[in-house]
Formats: structure tokens, sequence, C-alpha cells
């Protein structure tokens, strides 16, 4: 039924993406999930087919086409309908690279991105800190200008495809007096010296992708590898990155839920109880319609605010975030009542929806947890408070001007 949502073009990316899932990453879903592995044969049956190429501009070595963001999120959605974690070890790449996209010099994007498109070269994204997760603006790694470079000191927290990704955007503090132009992000490659791995977590969920500390002791970036070429700029290009990779999330956890679903409705119309299929129960029909009818909601939210950013709209954020919050809200439901429809099975690891829960959790945390979405759709709404000013005839409020001009008084 979504078919009439999408394009040639994106039927296309999405029919790809599809074939691989089914082929080669749901058999291999749970040994991976259990070895907490990196995937490698998987990323490369994505790298054959050119997947890593639909966000990246064409003269880039990239897809192009006419909606590389929903693109991408058909993508996403297909592989988290088999594995969640391989969703977003392919979904971490265009967060990386949305910096250099949105805000590099013409030099950072030849440089980087053709490689990222043949999918030679896996980036990552490191903002969060350990005091500095949702309030991002104060992170405490520093980048100070040292002649023709920058050093860079301090330790990120939660970065996703870390140690497998061979390049790094990387944001630190580069003028701690000023409050609007405090940070600058960098580009940097794997082998710079001062460089390195730390902690690598051991996680609930998408366990077969890396999530690590990354450590920059002394790390000297070329002054060519500053973001844009000017220092400042680095919050800024954060949050539009955010916007931009939102529905990437969303599409995750929308690829989690529908995958969980039919595993629910495969369960239900095969498992006997009571005389009957457990699908001929008037409760278990309730909870399927209900858990079909927010998976079709956050799908619809998904793809429109997708196509948003791709028709180059004002305000993104404000559809991004609610795709986000409505469509891993969702994907936690969903998942969640899958398990409760399997029963006792459901609790066990020889069966495959408690994984979907588990990966699902995440989904409501990263990019921006599902408390920062609400403030970002708050804000929005209040900020378009002034539109409604055609309703005071029905809503009068003398009052107010009393109130006023006590208080001026």
């Amino acid at each position: 039924m979504e078919d009439i949502l999408l394009s040639k073009e994106n039927l296309y990316w999405r029919n790809k993406a599809r074939e691989i899932a089914e082929d080669v990453v749901r058999p291999a879903a749970a040994e991976y999930d259990r070895k907490q592995e990196y995937p490698t044969p998987i990323k490369e049956a994505l790298r054959e087919a050119g997947l890593f190429k639909v966000w990246i501009p064409e003269e880039y070595g990239g897809a192009g086409g006419e909606t590389p963001v929903l693109n991408l999120c058909l993508i996403v959605e297909e592989l988290s309908r088999a594995c969640g974690g391989v969703g977003v070890g392919f979904a971490v790449n265009a967060l990386g690279s949305f910096p250099i996209i949105l805000a590099g010099t013409p030099e950072q994007k030849e440089r980087y991105l053709p490689d990222i498109a043949e999918g030679k070269r896996l980036i990552a994204f490191c903002l969060s800190e350990r005091l500095a997760g949702s309030d991002a603006a104060s992170m405490k790694a520093l980048a100070v200008e040292d002649g023709d470079h920058y050093v860079l000191r301090g330790e990120k927290k939660w970065t996703t495809n870390g140690g497998v990704a061979d390049i790094y955007t990387m944001f630190a503090v580069t003028d701690p007096e000023s409050r609007s132009r405090r940070i600058s992000a960098f580009v940097v490659e794997k082998d710079m010296e001062g460089f390195s791995i730390g902690k690598v977590e051991d996680k609930m969920g998408i366990r077969c992708i890396p999530v690590v500390e990354t450590i920059f002791d002394g790390v000297r970036v070329p002054r060519e590898n500053l973001l844009g070429g000017k220092p400042g700029y680095g919050f800024k290009h954060a949050m539009m990155t955010l916007d931009h990779a939102r529905p990437g999330v969303a599409a995750q956890a929308l690829g989690l839920a529908q995958g969980a679903l039919e595993y629910a409705l495969h369960w239900v119309c095969r498992r006997h109880a009571f005389g009957g299929p457990l699908s001929a129960q008037g409760q278990i029909q309730g909870r399927l319609a209900d858990m079909q009818t927010k998976v079709s909601a956050a799908r619809y939210l998904v793809y429109a605010s997708a196509r948003n950013i791709d028709r180059k709209a004002r305000n993104i954020n404000f559809l991004a975030a609610q795709a986000k919050l409505f469509a891993t809200n969702t994907a936690m439901e969903v998942t969640t009542e899958a398990v409760q429809l399997f029963g006792g099975y459901g609790f066990m690891r020889d069966y495959p929806v408690e994984k979907y829960m588990r990966d699902a959790k995440i989904t409501q945390i990263y990019e921006g947890t599902n408390e920062i979405q609400r403030l970002v759709i708050a804000r929005n709404l209040i900020k378009s408070a002034a539109h409604y000013d055609f309703l005071e005839p029905y809503c009068p409020m003398p009052w107010l001007d009393e109130e006023a001009e006590e208080a001026h008084n």
C-alpha cells in the first residue's frame, strides 16, 4: 500500500535493499548479535550493490536523484526490518558524512565523499561526551590552533561504528570565551597520531555494531580539515546534521516495528490455543490492528519528513522531530507487544522478537532523545501561535490587558 507514496527511483533502491536484507542480513542477524561482531560480509554486500551512494551528490560519485534522503530512509527501513544493528551501521555513514555534504569546502567534499560513496571508507560522527549528551553545547573537548594545524584533546562517547570507521567528523571547542562561536568541526582520519579507540561498549541492543569511546590525545589535524574552512560554526553544523539524519533513525525504528509485526502476525496465525489459532481471538485481532495502524502512521511521517528535506523546505526540524518521536515510540510499543504475543517464547533468544525489542530501545535515545524531540516540536508550535490570531473574536481574554497594565504600573 505504501507503494503509492514512492517513485520508480524510490522503489528501485527499496527493492535492492530488501533483496540484501532477506538474502544476506536476516539469515546472519542472530549470530552477529550473539557474537557482538561487526558484519563485514554484509557491509561488502551493501557496497557491491552501490547502496552507499544514495545520499552522496552525483558530482562526488553518488547516485544523485531527486530524493536522496528518502532513498536513504527506505534502505535503512528494509535493513532494519531484518536487523536493527545493520540498519544503524549503514545509516551512521550518512550521519558522519552529512557535515561534509552540508558544510564542507569543495576540496573536503572532493577528498572524502567519493570514497564514502564507493563504500571504500566508512565514516562516523563524534559529538557526545560523558557529560555532554543532549546538552552538546557543553562539550569539553578542545581544539587549539598551532600554526597550520589544530591540536585536538578530549574524549567522545557513544561513537557508533567507531573502530571500523576510517574517517570521523569530530566537534571540539575552539573558543571557550565565545557563546555563539564556541565550537568547530574537524575531519579526522583514523591513522592520525594520537587518535585511538577506548572502551568498547557491551550493549543491550544493536550488538553487531561497535559503539565506543574515541580518544583524541593531541591529534594534530591540518587546517584544511577544519570543516568549512572557518572556526566557530561547529554547533550549527551539528544541529543541521541531526535535522537531516533524524528521519534515518525514524526509518530504523519503522523497520524494527514492521519486522516485529510480521513475526507476530506469522506467530498468531500458526499458534493454536483454546481450540483454534490465536488470530481468531478478538483481543489478539485488536492488538494487531493497533500495531498496524501505528506502523502505517509512522511510515507516513518518516517518508514525509524525508521528502521535506529533499525538497529543501524551511524548518525541516519540526517534521523530522515528529517523525523521530512517533516512529521510535511506535517501535518500542510494537516490539514489546510482539514479545507479549509470543508469550513465554518471546522472552527466549531462540525466537527473534526479543532482539527487535532490544534493538528498538536505543532509537528513543540516540541522535536526540525523545525528550529533546518534544522540546523541538513544542517550540515550533509556540512560535507559530501568532498564526492563530484569527481565533481572538471567539476566545476573548480582556483581563490579559488589565494584568499587563497592572504589571507595568
